[in-house]
């Protein structure tokens, strides 16, 4: 969201005359060389986990699973390119930006090393595990769709800085940590690029000749990987075997044999569903502050949609709404960028070349554009929000940091032969399926500083536990015990059933957890009864765009509309740091 001047008046609207909704801009060409470069790297990475860790053989993936993914991506482009005309020719205004959308990558590897990898270690069958990931696909995109009807109500009640700090969470965590990892793996390569990136978007500067910032940072960082050694000739020459062209067809007899035996992913596929369709509905939210709303419902049924799709045309891999909104028309993305990005992705899918362009970009040079996306993300969440809200936006970033950390200690012990920790047990680890039993005691993680049970435990459905954790803090700050009482007891209901909290949905999967937010609930109910009088907004709070629900009607002005004020702008005149 941006601080802006009040929307025109109605009598204004109604007297101008309509303006022509371009369908490309100049700043379109930047969001599509960002946004499609994200993609790629997204797809060239669940390319590579099918084939090389659920051994899926590479002919049905480049001939089935990436054609099928080709479609679903298409049908959210375009429908969200098909949103944002709708709504610039509602609002008479040109610098609408379409949502992004691509491969879910959070459920790319949850699908991958859940889902699919299990079911092929047990049955050494990587044809039974490409079911079991279409079943679970398609379960998803049935709880999205079922989200898009209740998930506007959701919306309307939870507070912005709650909406907004899940949101930045995950972008830190999950949008953000691994790009710059894979980045200083590789600075030499990817800090000329960052630095383009971040001089190109954050100053507006131009390149000579109007050069895309996107396509000049991607030039230089592929130029120094290829002069520097980094990439490989002969890996070209092999993957430009695998190019071929390939159509969508129908896989129901997949999708049908895994929705069979779906009764074991449903504790997995009902969390993570939430999870999609929340993450949906915090990224419209965050659209909002930036000036576009849009209707939570429309992008939902979209989400889902495509998954349901997808699943039955082949692709494990649910897509979604992505976050980054306000950095694409940041960098000039108006209602074009989307669709070209799902159109050239579709072609490339179809065209089976994602191997080769994996031998000839480096990964050090597309990567920088993700941080990007999470330093934008991550700023909004605090300059789009009271400041006395900003607590509230950092309690609810810490469950996706826990669950970004404990995914990498559960990485390392899988690395070494074990899978997971099971507490339950007394703190043994288990062995992979076939691999010799071993335990380490649970007091063995403790003294050697590891708070392994605690960060899973934060971390098992972050979005809706930091949504939950961040709209209890809001209410706290404004002294609505009312209110906060109320998520509390609703944290207490979701942890006991394992909605938040829990690594399984079932019933009293952690009571204490549960007990904690009830204790929780009970100490705000006695403050409640004090009746003491809500905080006094801060002055500049008037600045900020109304929370809740789709956009306010347009009034009319009494007066003059002054200029737009910048977020920043007005954050520095409060404040002397960042956020």
């Amino acid at each position: 969201m941006s601080l802006t001047a009040p929307p025109p008046s109605a009598a204004t609207a109604d007297t101008e005359a309509p303006v022509t909704i371009p369908w490309w801009s100049p700043g379109d060409t930047n969001a599509f060389f960002g946004l499609g470069f994200n993609v790629l790297v997204n797809v060239l990475v669940l390319t590579g986990l099918v084939i090389g860790v659920v051994n899926i053989p590479s002919h049905d993936v480049y001939h089935t699973i990436l054609p099928a993914l080709g479609v679903e991506l298409l049908i959210g482009n375009v429908y969200y390119t098909y949103l944002a005309r709708r709504l610039a020719r509602r609002e008479n205004r040109t610098d609408v930006a379409a949502m992004p959308y691509g491969p879910s990558v959070p459920h790319m590897f949850i699908v991958t090393f859940v889902i699919m990898l299990p079911t092929y270690l047990a049955t050494k069958d990587p044809i039974r595990a490409w079911e079991a990931g279409l079943a679970w696909a398609f379960v998803i995109g049935c709880i999205v769709i079922v989200g898009a009807f209740v998930g506007p109500y959701i919306r309307r009640w939870t507070p912005r800085a709650a909406l907004l700090g899940t949101l930045a969470g995950i972008s830190v965590a999950f949008i953000s940590m691994r790009p710059a990892g894979q980045m200083f793996e590789a600075a030499w390569i990817a800090l000329p690029v960052l630095a383009i990136i971040l001089i190109g978007f954050f100053t507006n500067l131009k390149l000579p000749f109007n050069i895309p910032i996107g396509l000049a940072a991607l030039l230089v960082g592929t130029a120094i990987g290829w002069i520097g050694g980094y990439m490989s000739a002969p890996d070209v020459t092999t993957a430009a075997k695998d190019i071929a062209i390939a159509l969508p067809t129908l896989q129901f007899h997949l999708l049908f044999t895994g929705i069979g035996h779906i009764g074991p992913l449903l504790s997995t596929a009902i969390p993570l569903g939430i999870y999609n369709f929340t993450e949906g509905m915090t990224n419209v939210e965050s659209a909002s502050v930036a000036g576009d709303s849009y209707s939570l419902r429309s992008v939902l049924l979209a989400d889902g949609t495509g998954a349901i799709v997808g699943a039955a045309l082949g692709s494990p891999f649910p897509p979604a709404v992505y976050i980054g909104h306000p950095g694409w028309k940041k960098a000039g993305g108006r209602t074009g960028y989307s669709m070209a990005t799902g159109v050239v992705i579709a072609v490339l899918c179809f065209a089976g070349v994602f191997g080769l362009l994996g031998a000839l970009l480096p990964i050090p040079a597309i990567v920088p554009i993700l941080l990007y996306i999470g330093l934008l993300i991550g700023a909004q969440a605090f300059q789009a929000v009271p400041r006395a809200h900003a607590a509230a936006v950092m309690i609810a970033i810490i469950p996706n940091v826990a669950s970004w950390a404990q995914g990498q200690m559960a990485d390392v012990l899988s690395a070494v032969g074990y899978q997971t920790v099971d507490f339950s047990s007394g703190g043994k680890l288990i062995p992979p399926v076939g691999g010799a039993p071993g335990t380490v005691p649970e007091s063995a993680l403790v003294n050697a500083g590891v708070i392994y049970k605690g960060l899973m435990l934060l971390g098992d459905g972050a979005v809706l536990a930091g949504l939950i954790l961040g709209a209890i803090v809001v209410f706290l700050i404004d002294r609505d015990f009312k209110k906060a009482a109320i998520y509390c007891a609703a944290g207490a209901v979701l942890s006991f059933v394992g909605l938040i909290h829990g690594a399984k949905v079932g019933w009293d999967v952690d009571g204490q957890v549960a007990l904690g937010y009830l204790l929780a609930a009970v100490v705000c109910a006695l403050f409640m009864l004090k009746k003491v009088p809500p905080r006094e907004p801060d002055p500049d709070e008037q600045f900020l765009v109304p929370e809740g629900g789709e956009a306010a009607p347009r009034a009319v002005a009494a007066e003059p509309v002054p200029a737009p004020v910048p977020v920043a702008s007005v954050a520095a005149a409060a404040v002397t740091a960042d956020g």
